[in-house]
Order: structure tokens, then sequence, then C-alpha cells
């Protein structure tokens, strides 16, 4: 989206800015809509002008809150999310949700307050150096040293941010640049906006020879073709020359489940369904793949598989990630050269048909299992019968993750939401309250383990006191349950991981939201249903059978015959 900046005022006076007008008015300038966070001391001039700018500040209750919720505005949107908190504790609340983003590819700005510059450089009160602290887990990380830089640093925080690839970018505002006026000339900068660039015609050539001579090709598509929308030419290039396509977890919908030509997901710990299509592959046309989100030792374990890397940056290097070909430029623009100069395959690789078989069956199971606590598959089945095509269900990590991810079927992309490159617990609940302003026309659904809900639980205030209507589903067992799945798989007992929990109902109700707990298949769906639909913040507690664990990897560590 391009903006441009604010007309110069010929003739007439200008009012005198602060720095912290100025920075506000820069994120006006950049089409900011929201930010999360909490004020502080030292910030409380930023947050003031917050509040008579065009900006809704949302006022969370934690800022690691505050920073998944920027996580995922960015993630749903492209533009960059920010997150707001005062300097020392409330800085270092802010890196957990800034570390996510960046790992994940997703454009965020995190900005806080600092000790002034006339404290600083000397042991002082809260103070501890932010810039080192956020300098490795984001693209940039820079203090603001005077209140001219502001147009520049905001400008330059932007462009990195939402530039492929995406990410975090840190500034710190010290309180007393905060407070200084800006001398005249230093208006927001305009916005020039990055183009795609075409493929190289040569390497398109060459990877048509090395596709055409592929018995069994295969297609890879993860979160960067999600990221550079490029979901109608994956199924125009799947189809035309009819190759199988499976997804990586944070591309999932990209490419949608119910394709013919579909593959479902990779990532899961042990060998899935999805993997036996790589097995027999010998060219892996890999689009938008970031390497983060799962070892490509999972789909080349022995390194000899060619492959075709199509993305808007070069790959990564890695021995089981040796390139044949690698096309950079536009992901469409690609697939569709690509496609023009690749003579078509028969038919596609039979293989898909009895994977989605697969998966299907196993669903089905799930949807006629009437057995409480709730198996993970009923789980999976009934969160699908009741969210439409478009609507957002955002995954914790745990458990719950690895079944979702596997199992739900996703027909857009950015519906089912994960993490995965840092793969942190505590994100579901802020995350909806993002989507749902980012989107407010959509249901949406926080699923999450009883353990990842309740650490950032208290953000269910946040999302009654903005009205901001949303659904949390907890999947109770009382338990860390994918580290006890871990522990036992590899381990064969686990120790550690059982705790208590609240009365959930009640806990929803004293936020002011409406609780429900299930205590029969059967009224999972119908509960879905009606909370979905309500204008309200609900919470459904859903004691959930995680025996299923053992017994899905059980089943898969048996399923080694050629399909």
């Amino acid at each position: 989206m391009e903006h441009s900046s604010p007309p110069k005022r010929e003739g007439t006076k200008q009012v005198p800015v602060t720095a912290a007008q100025l920075l506000v008015q820069c994120l006006e300038n950049e089409g900011v809509k929201y930010a999360f966070g909490i004020p502080g001391e030292e910030n409380i001039h930023v947050i003031d002008a917050l509040d008579k700018s065009s900006i809704h500040f949302v006022l969370v209750r934690h800022e690691q809150a505050a920073s998944f919720m920027a996580d995922i505005y960015g993630r749903l949107t492209d533009q960059a999310g920010v997150c707001i908190g005062t300097l020392g504790p409330g800085a270092i609340n802010l890196l957990l949700g800034t570390a996510d983003a960046n790992t994940d590819s997703v454009p965020l700005v995190a900005i806080t307050a600092q000790g002034g510059l006339n404290r600083i450089y000397k042991e002082s009160h809260q103070i501890i150096d932010l810039v080192s602290m956020f300098k490795p887990v984001t693209k940039w990380a820079e203090l603001i040293p005077r209140p001219e830089a502001v147009p520049e640093m905001v400008r330059k925080a932007f462009k990195l941010a939402q530039t492929e690839r995406p990410g975090a970018v840190y500034l710190a505002l010290p309180e007393d640049v905060e407070k200084m006026v800006v001398p005249t000339g230093y208006p927001p900068l305009e916005i020039n906006v990055v183009r795609d660039t075409s493929p190289s015609p040569a390497q398109i050539s060459r990877a048509a020879k090395v596709l055409e001579a592929a018995k069994n090709p295969v297609m890879l598509a993860g979160h960067g073709a999600v990221r550079n929308h490029a979901s109608e030419a994956l199924v125009r290039f799947s189809e035309r020359l009819h190759i199988p396509v499976a997804t990586t977890f944070m591309g999932k919908g990209v490419f949608p489940d119910n394709h013919p030509n579909a593959l479902g997901t990779i990532g899961f710990m042990v060998h899935d369904y999805a993997n036996f299509g790589f097995d027999q592959a010998d060219v892996i046309l890999s689009v938008g793949y970031d390497m983060q989100e799962f070892d490509p030792v999972k789909i080349n374990p022995t390194g000899d598989k060619q492959i075709i890397h199509i993305h808007r940056y070069p790959a990564q290097v890695d021995a089981h990630y040796h390139l044949a070909v690698g096309i950079q430029g536009d992901i469409s623009e690609s697939l569709d050269a690509l496609a023009r100069e690749t003579k078509p395959k028969p038919t596609a690789n039979s293989i898909g048909q009895k994977i989605r078989h697969l998966l299907k069956e196993e669903l089905e199971m799930g949807r006629n299992d009437n057995s409480y606590p709730v198996k993970p598959q009923r789980l999976v089945a009934d969160i699908r019968a009741a969210m439409g095509a478009q609507d957002i269900a955002l995954v914790d990590t745990g458990a719950v993750k690895m079944w979702m991810a596997r199992l739900y079927p996703t027909y857009q992309p950015n519906t089912c939401i994960v993490s995965n490159g840092l793969s942190t617990m505590a994100f579901a609940l802020p995350g909806a309250i993002a989507a749902k302003l980012a989107f407010p026309d959509r249901k949406v659904l926080a699923i999450a383990g009883d353990a990842g809900f309740l650490m950032n639980s208290m953000e269910l205030e946040t999302a009654v006191r903005e009205k901001i209507p949303l659904v949390v589903l907890a999947w109770v067992d009382g338990s860390y349950g994918m580290i006890k799945w871990e522990m036992d798989l590899e381990l064969g007992h686990h120790s550690h991981v059982d705790f208590g929990n609240p009365d959930f109902v009640k806990f929803a109700e004293s936020f002011g939201a409406k609780g429900y707990l299930i205590t029969r298949a059967g009224d999972l769906l119908p509960t879905l249903k009606r909370a979905l639909a309500d204008n309200h913040v609900s919470v459904i507690a859903c004691p959930v059978d995680y025996s299923q664990n053992a017994a899905l990897t059980n089943k898969l560590g048996k399923l080694t015959e050629p399909m």
C-alpha cells in the first residue's frame, strides 16, 4: 500500500512538535491502524500522542501479548504490526513475540522507551543495553539519538520489516529525546514501494530441463508462497503439469487440501503420510520454503534429490538442500514462466490419492467417535465443521499443533495459523485479538492446550474490554502434552509434565467472558457453533484423550510398506 507524506503548508507557521509526536505522525504515515502495548513512565508522551492520533492503541495485560498481537497482525496483513513498551522489564517482555515474528518471517516493529541520553552511559535505574538485546532477534535494532532522526529511522524500520524476507525491527526512544522539540523541516518521509523482480529466463530454462527429465516430481509450498500470495499460481502450475503438492505447516492453505493434487502437510516429528510422496520423488520443486519451517532432512534424507528452489531470495545452504537450479524473483511470475517452458507430464503420481484417502479416513474415524474425553481427531473434525473456509484458526504450540497442522483441512492461506520458526507457546489468544481486528467479518478461533492458554489467559480481559468477539477452545489434559508425548516416544516414560487447572467456566466468567465445559463428545460441535455465532468472548474447555498421541506414532511407525 502506498502512502504519501502530508502536504506542505506554505506561508503558515509550523507548530513545534516533539519527537514523540513526530514518531506517531510517522507511524500514521506508514498506515498503522493499531498499536499494542502498555505505557510506562518513560514513554507517556508517545502514549499521549497516540491518544490524539488516528491510531487505536490497544492496552494489553502483558507486553508479551502485545508482541504476539503485532506478530499476528503483521502476518495476516503484510503490514508491520506495531508493539510498544517502556524500558527495562517492559522491553524485555516484548522480546518473545518479536523473536517469533522474526523467525516466522513476519513484519513487526517494536518500539520501547529507554533511559535518557544523560544516563544510559552509566549504571542507572532500569538501564540495560536494549539494542544489543534485540539485535540477535531482529533485522535491525537501533537507538534514536536525536529528534530529527525519527523520520528516517521509522521509514527504514518499516522498509526493512516489510521487505522480503520480512522480519522484526526494534527502535529505542530515550526518555529525554522523546520530549525534545524537532527542528523544522523534518516531516514524515514519502514511502517508495519496492517492486517485485522478474525471474531469470536462463534459470527458468534450466529448471524446465530438470523438470522434464524428472520421473516423480513433487512440489513443496512454504510460508514464502503465502507471503507472496502465490496460491492461484501454485494451482495453475500443479494442474498444468500434473504435479502433486505438499505444504509446510505454515504454508497450510496456500494449496487447498481438497484439490486432487494435494498431499497434505510436511513437518510432523515422525514419518507422516505426506513424506511418502517425497520418498518416491526424484525432483522437488521447493516454492517459498523457508528452512526454519523444518529440517530438509525430512524430505531429502540422503541428499540425492534434485531441488529446484523458487523464492524471492537465495536458498540457505544445507547438506540436504543442495540445489539443481535456483530461481529468484516473484513467485507467481516464476511459476507461470516455468509452466510455459515445461512439457506437461501425462498424469500425476497416484501417491496423492492414497495419502488423501488416509487423511480422510483418519478424520472420518474421529468424526464418528463419541468417546470421552474427546479424541483429537474428533476435535479437529468438529472444528472444521464449525468454521467457514475463510475463518481463522490460530493453533498454539504443543500436541494440539501437531494434530491440527497435519489433519485440519485448510482451503485458503492464513486460515490455520501456527508458529513454526520459534514454535512458541501462548500466542493463540493474543493473536486471535489481532486477527479479529484485521478481519472483523471472519470468525476467529484460538485453539490451545490448557498450558499454552493459561500463559496469556489474562488477555481475555483485553478482548472483553475492547469488545473483540472471539472464541478460545482449550484442549484440557492437565499436562504439557507435547513434552509428555516426546518423553514417552524417546524415553519410554515421562516426568514433571503434569499440573492442575482452574475451573475454566468460572475463570472465563470472572473476566466477563462466557464459559463452557464439554462433558460429552456430542456437545462439542453445537457449542462451537453457538460460541462462534455469538458476538462475545467465549472460552470452551474440552477434555482431550491424548492416549491417541502414542497410538498415532505407533501407527505411522508401522506404515513402512511402499504406498
